[in-house]
């Protein structure tokens, strides 16, 4: 019989994974086209500090044994960096900039957060609660960013630019982290914004489905869903989550 720890291994690490590559073939489309087009970065830049700080969360010295998510959104930062680096490669200047603030801001946020964690606070119950608020935050965060797109979705009543893969990755990754986190060892933290994420995924589900039935951009959403992307969430993205 498959012990509890060993399930919550294969769940992670199957789900995360698919949640980290999801956003592959808009990259591939990317690329191909040699321009961003109207896709936003908005998911991606949210996956990188969602998954750093679950890697921060799982050391040993905040959240002993969690291996599992230190080695999953270890490789979602990874993934996200590599998006990051096609996307900045084929946007205008001005989005180029924006990616470098918005990255910029988020290396000086998780240094402050870190240095505060290890100076001021003293034991791994502390710091667990402090860092799993926080994470928890910014995987909400990770997993509601696609919905900025749902604007646009709506006024122009098109599904070619909004991220299938990644909204049809977030859904199952929330609801295979929230499995994790009710199998023993249980785990509030995780449980939380997880939960948040499937719901969030499930309605961008149907909004994707509600326009794309309605046939009047058979032809984009056909193509989105062989070419477009996700998550993390990745964490990112659970990016953890």
């Amino acid at each position: 019989m498959v012990s509890s720890s060993v399930a919550r291994n294969i769940i992670g690490n199957v789900i995360s994974f698919g949640l980290f590559f999801s956003p592959a073939p808009t990259f591939y489309k990317i690329i191909k086209q040699k321009s961003v087009e109207e896709f936003k970065p908005d998911p991606y830049i949210a996956t990188v500090l969602n998954c750093a700080f679950w890697v921060f969360y799982g050391m040993p010295f905040v959240h002993p044994n969690s291996l599992l998510v230190v080695t999953i959104n270890s490789v979602g930062l990874a993934f996200e960096f590599v998006y990051l680096a096609i996307f900045f490669i084929y946007a205008t200047n001005k989005g180029r900039r924006k990616v470098s603030l918005l990255l910029l801001i988020e290396a000086i946020f998780f240094a402050a957060i870190v240095l505060i964690t290890m100076l001021v606070l003293h034991g791994t119950t502390r710091r667990s609660l402090v860092v799993g608020i926080i994470c928890d935050v910014f995987n909400v965060m990770m997993y509601i960013s696609p919905l900025t797109i749902m604007a646009k979705v709506i006024k122009t009543k098109s599904v070619k630019y909004m991220p299938f893969w990644l909204s049809l990755t977030n859904f199952l990754n929330g609801v295979c982290w929230t499995t994790y986190a009710l199998i023993h060892p249980f785990d509030i933290y995780v449980l939380i914004s997880n939960s948040i994420g499937a719901v969030s995924g499930l309605v961008q589900l149907f909004l994707y489905g509600f326009y794309y039935c309605r046939g009047e951009n058979n032809d984009d959403g056909v193509e989105l869903e062989n070419t477009t992307q996700v998550p993390v969430s990745e964490c990112p993205p659970d990016l953890e989550a």
